[in-house]
């Protein structure tokens, strides 16, 4: 049997809450979100291009946005020295986009989850007021900045998602 993306559950975030628990539960909807534009699809679908010259796939979008959590949360906020998972800056720094193989579908898909995961508890236990430093743009930011540009940077690629998506198979959704 042919692995497939699987199934993602989204609940709707509170219309009423804690600051904190409001953008904890928008963010996971948006990671939900882009993880049932993939459900059900092959991993040669997760690969499909949109339309050239642009190499944006389903599962480049997976793939970077492994990236983006492990380098905003595990990089940035806990001060990790990691390594990049798909891309070389000086080399290749479009690599999550530009070297999508289907056969490593579920390794990425699986990837993605653990980032997700350590982003998370990178950020229990902190407080929205607590800063770190961006070496690159040497200024401080916090936490709770953190969160909101993972929620803009979720929803413009879940816009991307789903025209993808659309063009795979002609499904359609929130």
């Amino acid at each position: 049997m042919t692995w497939t993306a699987p199934d993602a559950v989204r609940a709707d975030p509170p219309l009423v809450g804690a600051e904190r628990s409001l953008l904890e539960h928008y963010l996971d909807y948006h990671r939900q979100t882009l993880l049932m534009k993939c459900a059900g699809l092959t991993p040669e679908q997760l690969v499909a291009r949109a339309v050239p010259p642009s190499t944006m796939t389903l599962l480049g979008l997976v793939r970077h946005l492994a990236e983006v959590e492990r380098s905003w949360f595990r990089r940035r906020l806990a001060g990790e020295e990691i390594d990049y998972l798909y891309v070389d800056v000086e080399s290749n720094p479009d690599g999550e986009f530009d070297d999508v193989d289907p056969a490593h579908a579920e390794r990425d898909f699986d990837i993605y989850r653990r980032e997700v995961e350590s982003a998370r508890a990178v950020a229990a236990g902190r407080s929205l007021d607590d800063t770190f430093a961006h070496r690159y743009r040497d200024v401080e930011m916090s936490l709770r900045w953190l969160y909101l540009h993972m929620i803009e940077e979720y929803a413009r690629h879940n816009g991307h998602a789903d025209l993808l998506r659309e063009r795979i198979d002609g499904a359609t959704g929130e």
